[in-house]
C-alpha cells in the first residue's frame, strides 16, 4: 500500500481537487491518502471560503483517509515556509510520496531548479523594483517567471532535499491556469472561482454541491475595520511578520485614505510588493503574528479527521509516527489556531472557535461524516 501525501487549502474545494484525487487513485488504486490541510487563513493572506470543519468533511467524502493540520503560523507564510512545514508533517506521519499539481508537469526541471537554489554558490539577485518571482527567475537565468504551482512544487522539493525527509515527489498536470480569471471550463482555478463570486456569478458548476453549500461569505467591511483599528492603534507595526522596509509608515498613511480592504492593498502595491505579499502581511498584522514567531518549532501533529482506513493506519503505525498526535495546548502554535478561529467567526458569523475547542477528529462512514 502506497502512503501518499497531498497539501491543499481547499478555498473552495472544486472540480480540480476532485481531478487531483482521481488521478492519484488511478495510478495508485490501493493508496492511503493523507491530506495536510491549511485552515482559516491562506498562504496568500486570504480568508478561506470554507471553514476548516467543512474542508475536513468534504475531503473525507472524496477518498482522503487521514487529514492533518498545517498550523496557521506556517500556512500563512511564504512558499518556502509553507512547504517546509507541510512536508515536515507528512514525513513525520509516515507518508512516502507527495503528489502536487504543476503547470509544466516537468518534475526533472523542478528538481533541477530546487538543486540550483540549494547550491551554496547560488546567489539570489534582489532588485528592489521587482517581485520575488521576477528576481528568482533572473537569479536562475530563467527566461520566464516560474508559474505559481511550479514555484510551490519547487519549494516542496527543496524542503524534502534540504531536510532529508523520507519523501519522494511526483506531480500532476494542472488543467487550469492560475492567472485565468475568465474561463468557464468545468475545471477552473480557485482564484477564478473567487473572482466569479466577487462578481456575483453562479459558481455551482465548478464545485460539488457539498462544497458549494458550505461557502462562507466574508465580511470584508468588518475585515477592513479591524485592520484599520490595528494599524492606527499599534505603535509597533514593524514587529509583525512581513512588515519590512518602512511599510508600517506607508500603511499608517494609506489607511486614512483607503475605503476598503482591497483599496488599501492597491494603494500600497508596487512592482516589489505584490498584492499577495501585502495581503499576507495584513493577515499577520490582524492575527498578531510577529517576526519573532515565524520559526516556532512544530511539536505535534493535529489529527483533524480520518476514515476507517485512516484510523487503522494510525493504530498500526502509532509507534513509528515521529511527533505526538495530541495537541500541546500550552504552545503558541495552538494559541494562533484559537485566535484565527475567533477572527474567522467574526468575519463569517460561523462557529469555528467552538469546533477548535471541542477538538474531536471528524470520522466518516460510507455515506456521511459525523463527529465522535
Amino acid at each position: 500500500m502506497k502512503i501518499i501525501g497531498i497539501i491543499c487549502e481547499y478555498s473552495p474545494f472544486h472540480n480540480g481537487h476532485i481531478y487531483h484525487i482521481q488521478k492519484i487513485k488511478e495510478k495508485y488504486p490501493d493508496s492511503l491518502l493523507i491530506l495536510c490541510l491549511n485552515g482559516y487563513f491562506l498562504e496568500r493572506g486570504q480568508v478561506s471560503l470554507l471553514s476548516k470543519e467543512s474542508k475536513i468533511k468534504i475531503a473525507l467524502q472524496y477518498q482522503v483517509d487521514l487529514v492533518i493540520e498545517l498550523p496557521l503560523l506556517y500556512g500563512t507564510q511564504s512558499a518556502d515556509k509553507f512547504a517546509y512545514a507541510s512536508t515536515y508533517l507528512l514525513d513525520a506521519i509516515g507518508a512516502q510520496t507527495i503528489i502536487f499539481g504543476s503547470e509544466s508537469k516537468d518534475i526533472a526541471r523542478l528538481e533541477s531548479i530546487a538543486l540550483k537554489q540549494l547550491d551554496p554558490k547560488f546567489t539570489f539577485l534582489e532588485r528592489k523594483n521587482k517581485s520575488y518571482p521576477q528576481n528568482l527567475a533572473t537569479s536562475l537565468a530563467e527566461i520566464d517567471v516560474i508559474p505559481p504551482n511550479d514555484l510551490l512544487g519547487i519549494s516542496y522539493i527543496k524542503a524534502i532535499l534540504e531536510h532529508r525527509f523520507a519523501l519522494s515527489y511526483e506531480c500532476i498536470k494542472r488543467t487550469s491556469d492560475f492567472h485565468d480569471l475568465k474561463s468557464t471550463n468545468s475545471i477552473i482555478s480557485a482564484s477564478n472561482i473567487r473572482e466569479k463570486l466577487k462578481n456575483n456569478e453562479d459558481v455551482s458548476f465548478y464545485l460539488p454541491a457539498c462544497a458549494y453549500q458550505e461557502i462562507k461569505p466574508i465580511d470584508e467591511d468588518k475585515l477592513f475595520e479591524l485592520l484599520k483599528f490595528r494599524i492606527l492603534t499599534d505603535a509597533h507595526l514593524e514587529e509583525y511578520l512581513d512588515v519590512t522596509e518602512g511599510l508600517e509608515n506607508k500603511l499608517r498613511k494609506e489607511i486614512l485614505m483607503a475605503t476598503s480592504y482591497s483599496d488599501l492593498i492597491w494603494r500600497c502595491k508596487s512592482s516589489r510588493y505584490t498584492y499577495n505579499r501585502l495581503a499576507r502581511m495584513l493577515c499577520h498584522i490582524l492575527l498578531g503574528i510577529r517576526k519573532s514567531d515565524s520559526n516556532i518549532p512544530i511539536s505535534y501533529i493535529h489529527i483533524l479527521g480520518f476514515s476507517k482506513r485512516g484510523q487503522e493506519y494510525l493504530k498500526k503505525h502509532r509507534k513509528e509516527i515521529k511527533l505526538p498526535t495530541h495537541i500541546d495546548r500550552t504552545s503558541k502554535i495552538y494559541s494562533f489556531e484559537l485566535v484565527s478561529s475567533q477572527l474567522y467567526d467574526m468575519l463569517t458569523h460561523g462557529n469555528a472557535y467552538a469546533f477548535e475547542k471541542k477538538n474531536h477528529p471528524i470520522t466518516i462512514g460510507s455515506n456521511e461524516s459525523s463527529q465522535k
